[in-house]
Order: structure tokens, then sequence, then C-alpha cells
């Protein structure tokens, strides 16, 4: 069973952390991509489903690709980032189910039902972002999640060569500057959005 976090991981990982806008001029290794996978693989999914498809712009080549696609000011962060991420998501996961879910025949709920797997690809290609921030953060970095981007134009720079799969929202990664931030928007107390049943 887990032990609650301190109040300095809290503050590493939500209560302090940020969304940035730019970076530091300090390099992001490969080591630190492949740690921040080793950590996000975990957070779980719908039957162990795992059907983001993640691709880490590191040359200038892809980010400046990437930055075509989006709009004026995401397509600077893009290119000034260390890194760029695009967050695809597949909707033939469940092609992988028998490797992913050996338990019980869960590649059959899915097939034949692409408007299933695409609700299901969504749902929790969105759940695996979040975690790729959240072990971002855990590990020291800072990341910048946006939208502000054509869809289609990602998908065919990205994964024109993977049909089935489609982008659902890219990040800046790196080192955060905290000249780049604004001040931090409200974060209603918990009777605003919440009730108890």
């Amino acid at each position: 069973m887990g032990q609650p976090l301190d109040d300095t991981a809290l503050d590493t990982i939500f209560r302090a952390a940020r969304t940035y806008n730019g970076y530091l001029d300090k390099p992001v290794a490969e080591e630190q991509l492949q740690a921040i996978w080793d950590v996000m693989k975990f957070g779980p999914t719908s039957a162990n489903q795992l059907p983001a498809r993640l691709v880490w712009c590191v040359s200038d080549d892809a980010k400046e690709k990437l930055a075509g696609c989006a709009s004026d000011s995401n397509a600077d962060k893009i290119r000034k980032a260390p890194v760029s991420v695009v967050i695809g998501m597949d909707e033939n996961f469940h092609e992988y189910l028998p490797e992913l879910f050996p338990h019980t025949d869960a590649k059959s709920w899915f097939d034949g039902n692409l408007d299933l797997r695409k609700a299901s690809a969504f749902r929790n290609s969105s759940l695996q972002g979040a975690y790729f921030i959240i072990a971002a953060r855990a590990l020291g970095l800072d990341t910048g999640p946006m939208s502000g981007f054509d869809g289609g134009a990602v998908d065919k720079a990205f994964f024109a060569d993977q049909p089935g799969v489609t982008v659902n929202f890219i990040s800046t990664l790196g080192y955060g500057d905290p000249s780049t931030i604004f001040d931090r928007s409200p974060r209603p107390d918990f009777a605003k959005f919440n009730r108890i049943a």
C-alpha cells in the first residue's frame, strides 16, 4: 500500500509546478526521455490498453516540421524548446491486447467496433498524456502542453506511415524558464465544482 507523498513531492508534481512558455538553454538527454516513458508507462489505462504513441522531436528538422503545423505563438515555443513531443493515439491499440492484457480475450471486445476503439483510444491516451506531464515533473523537467495546431497536418507529418494513429495533443519539454510564465490562474475550492452524492 502506498504512503502519502510529502509536501515537497506534491509541490513538484502539482502545487508549485507550472506550464512553461519557454525554457532555459539546457539540453535534455535521450536517457531522460526514456526515463519519462519508463515512469509514465505504469499509469493505469483501461485493460492496459496503452494507446498513446509518442514522437519526441529533438532535432531541429523535427521541431521545425511540428512548428509548421502549429499556430504562430505555439510554433515559436516549439522551435525554442529543447524537446517537443507529439502525443498520438492509436485506434488499433486492440491489436496489442493479447500481449498487454493476456488475462482474457480483450481484443475481441474491440474487433469490428471502430467507434468504441476511437473513444477508448482518446480517453486512455489523454490519461497517458497526463502521466507524461507528471512523470516529467517528477524527474525534474517541465512541460508546456498545448492545443493550437492543425491536427490533420500533424498526422500527415508524423503518422502518415501509421494508419489509425492521430494526434491527441502536443507539448514542449525542458527546464522551464520562470520568466516565461504568467501569474497562476485561479484554482477553485472543492465546493465550486464538486459534490458528494
